[in-house]
Parts: structure tokens; C-alpha cells; sequence
């Protein structure tokens, strides 16, 4: 049994969540909780919440016990890129990407997968 949980649209640049997504690719969920609540970065509290939620859609939706649940697979794309102007110097316009990314993560209760 998987659950999924999506996050789309997240104010962070991928590259930077990426960084705190491997800290708990594979792990139980209580070991990758504790790992992102002692992380003091934007990326685990956005991944927190996604975790929380996966584990709560497994719990509620297919009757999993949260003790056996561990992270099967988890990854970050990149979402739309919001694209706004910077004033440079001698009077040119540079552009500012503000990134975005979707957070997916998939919770299972099966043993052995990775």
C-alpha cells in the first residue's frame, strides 16, 4: 500500500530543497521527522508538512499503522518560474527568476523497498 502527498508550487528554489530531501530518502517516518525538525531550514518545514500529510493519508485513507510506514520515494521538480525584473547599474534590466518546486512524497508500509 502507497500514499502520496504533493506539494505544488513551493516558494523554494529546487536545488536548495533537494539538498534537504536527501537527508531522509529511505527512512522510517519517525527517523526522517526528527531529522527535518532539528534541520533548521525552509525546505524541511515545507517537507514536514508533505510528510505529515502523506503519513496521515496512509493512516486515514488505508487504515496503515504509522509505526510500519516508511518513505519509499521522494523528489522535488521544478515548478513554474515567476520571472521579475532587476534594475542593474549604467541603467540596464537584468531579470530575476524566482523559482518555485513540487514536493512529492510516497509513504508505504511494505518492507524491503527503497
Amino acid at each position: 500500500m502507497e500514499a502520496y502527498a504533493i506539494h505544488k508550487n513551493a516558494l523554494i528554489k529546487p536545488r536548495l530543497a533537494r539538498m534537504t530531501m536527501d537527508l531522509i530518502r529511505g527512512k522510517d517516518v519517525e527517523t526522517a521527522r526528527g531529522i527535518l525538525e532539528n534541520t533548521n531550514t525552509k525546505a524541511s518545514r515545507l517537507i514536514l508538512k508533505v510528510l505529515n500529510s502523506a503519513v496521515s493519508n496512509a493512516v486515514n485513507n488505508f487504515g496503515a499503522t504509522e509505526a510500519d510506514l516508511r518513505i519509499k520515494e521522494c523528489f522535488i521538480n521544478p515548478g513554474p518560474i515567476y520571472k521579475r525584473i532587476k534594475f542593474a547599474s549604467r541603467g540596464h534590466v537584468d531579470r530575476h527568476d524566482k523559482r518555485s518546486s513540487h514536493i512529492t512524497v510516497c509513504v508505504t508500509d511494505e518492507g524491503g523497498n527503497k
